[in-house]
């Protein structure tokens, strides 16, 4: 038999690798950005086009490198980080594999520019799919330019499942918005298409938050610092009016490094304790210092995961700093021993309005009639009414009674509502209990996807216009959706310096719910979200039902539930919410038999 195992090529072996390390276009952001930060560069650009498909260029002015060095550098296993087996356990720099730059020279077309302090001349090398097709001298600045043109071009699979401009953007902001907060020292700026998302100068880090999460977060920046034998930890975290039910505001760094850890978000979502609604997750950026040899980086091609040697009392001293910092600045309620806990309010009934108690009124009483014209009334002789009656006559009359009750009562109070969340309604042999959140939700997403993409909302003026800031990424949601916008009703106007003004609204938007409808519409686009017409229109429209749903927890009279349930099954689909979960159940009459016996 032939032997059948056998060495890959080099150029394969590299692109196999560049599936583990180069993901997507944020994958090459990451890295490059890595790379310059670790040549002590103190001003940094990234450019973009067509979200990284395109092109992905990286300038900084840090070291460079000499001709020898660019050249190796684009070697599989070549880095200046580590030397012996023992370094990845005392590592301080970003960049350590040694694969980045090999792994992304073999799936695009890579050009570099370098230059040292020391040289006259830079030196520049092409690269196309790991094959070097140019190196000679050039011009340049003190530093490095590599530009990354187009990314996956002989791996047209992978090429194919990169999302849509929009989603890709938003990752490529996720990584750029993660080194700038880890590095306030450094300047930073980000173009995409000719457009400056981002100038952020080199500054402190309150200032740093500020500059990449929005003005406004700066008066709800609760600091933290804590210095242990253990770890040191500073920062910020959002006071809990800021949670959100999504998490897009949770940066945790390990040495300068960007991490991912649900042990660790579990111990500051546990100092929140009795702060935040269930399901809400609370905002922070927090920076850890540990010992390298504490902990191990290198468990994932990524190294956004990292081993703890101790994490255990990590969790504990994370936990205590946060409910320290957040007692300190009086977001946690003082104690008062005189206050009675028992006539506290509880949490779920916080926000509701208190219903008037019924009343009972006897039209024929009248006080100012005097005792003794009054009849006084005999308690009924009951047990006479039954008497001469046997037992199962008794039993089958009340069983007729009570059935002829419910049939004289159903027509005329056909509905009721359950625990303030669910609509039950009565038929012949069943019973539906309807979820009101999730049926509202149904009918909305209708309506919304009709006037999307067949007929255009009416549009009310506002009598004075509202502006929202909008962020880079929101600005880029914006541009693909305001078509999507005004066909709903909205009447908007995009303004210098990503200013977005308000001018009309659809009358199914509360006036006092306007700029967090649109900014929810603007949220980050779903991992699913395609860059079709009809899938942002779906998507939008599946945003805003669930925006502007009836909530669970509200009270409904009986017209209202019985004007939703007519909308609900006027639907074309009646089963299920825009977000496939189930509407109604059916309790059929046996099965109610069945539990009373």
């Amino acid at each position: 038999m032939l032997d059948i195992i056998t060495l890959l090529p080099d150029h394969v072996a590299n692109q196999i690798a560049a599936g583990e390390v180069i993901q997507r276009p944020a994958s090459v952001v990451k890295e490059l950005l890595e790379n310059a930060i670790d040549a002590d560069a103190k001003s940094i650009q990234l450019f973009i086009k067509d979200a990284g498909k395109t092109l992905i260029q990286v300038v900084d002015d840090g070291k460079g490198m000499s001709p020898t060095d660019l050249r190796l550098a684009f070697e599989r296993h070549a880095t200046s980080k580590i030397k012996i087996a023992e370094d990845l356990f005392a590592l301080k720099t970003m960049g350590f594999r040694g694969e980045a730059l090999a792994s992304i020279a073999a799936i695009s077309h890579v050009e570099t520019h370098s230059r040292r302090a020391e040289d006259e001349v830079a030196s520049c090398l092409k690269i196309e799919g790991s094959k070097v097709v140019l190196q000679e001298p050039s011009t340049q600045l003190v530093g490095t330019s590599i530009a990354v043109k187009n990314l996956f071009y002989n791996i047209p699979a992978r090429r194919n499942f990169l999302k849509s401009n929009t989603v890709e953007l938003r990752h490529l902001i996720d990584e750029f918005q993660r080194v700038a907060l880890a590095h306030p020292e450094v300047k930073f700026s980000f173009f995409h298409n000719t457009a400056e998302l981002f100038d952020l100068p080199a500054t402190n880090l309150r200032k740093r938050i500020v500059g990449i999460l929005g003005s406004k977060i700066d008066s709800y920046l609760v600091p933290v610092d804590e210095n242990t034998s253990v770890a040191q930890i500073k920062g910020f975290v959002l006071k809990p009016t800021q949670a959100k039910k999504t998490r897009g505001q949770q940066f945790l760094f390990v040495n300068q490094r960007f991490i991912k850890s649900a042990f660790l978000h579990h111990a500051i979502q546990a100092a929140f304790e009795g702060l935040l609604p269930p399901g809400f997750h609370p905002g922070y950026v927090l920076y850890m210092e540990l010992d390298p040899k504490t902990i191990d980086i290198n468990i994932h091609p990524t190294k956004t995961e990292i081993k703890f040697e101790d994490e255990q009392s990590l969790y504990a001293i994370l936990r205590s700093a946060i409910k320290h910092s957040l007692g300190i600045f009086q977001v946690v309620p003082t104690l008062d021993f005189e206050r009675n806990p028992d006539m506290d309010v509880p949490y779920s009934f916080r926000n509701k309005t208190p219903s008037s108690p019924p009343i009972e009124v006897d039209s024929n009483f009248n006080p100012f009639k005097e005792h003794s014209q009054r009849k006084p009334q005999k308690d009924p002789q009951w047990e006479s009414l039954y008497a001469g009656l046997k037992t199962d006559d008794l039993a089958s009359d009340h069983k007729n009674e009570t059935e002829g009750l419910l049939m004289a009562v159903q027509p005329a109070s056909r509905v009721f509502q359950l625990y303030s969340k669910y609509i039950v309604c009565p038929l012949q042999t069943s019973m539906l209990i309807i979820d009101q959140n999730r049926a509202h939700q149904r009918v909305l997403y209708e309506r919304f996807l009709s006037a999307i993409t067949t007929t255009k909302g009416t549009s009310q003026q506002l009598l004075f216009p509202q502006t929202i800031q909008l962020s880079p990424l929101q600005l880029e949601v914006y541009k693909t959706a305001a078509d999507i916008l005004e066909s709903l009703g909205f009447h908007l106007n995009l303004e210098k310096k990503n200013q977005l003004s308000i001018l009309g609204v659809p009358e199914f938007c509360p006036q006092k719910d306007i700029t967090e409808v649109i900014l929810d519409a603007l949220e980050k686009e779903e991992e699913n979200g395609g860059a079709e017409s009809f899938s942002q229109a779906d998507l939008m429209a599946k945003k805003m039902a669930k925006k502007l749903a009836i909530k669970t927890g509200t009270v409904l009279d009986i017209q209202e539930q019985q004007h939703l349930l007519d909308d609900l099954f006027g639907c074309k689909e009646t089963t299920v919410s825009p977000f496939n979960r189930k509407i109604f159940l059916t309790l059929e009459k046996e099965e109610i038999e069945q539990k009373m016996m």
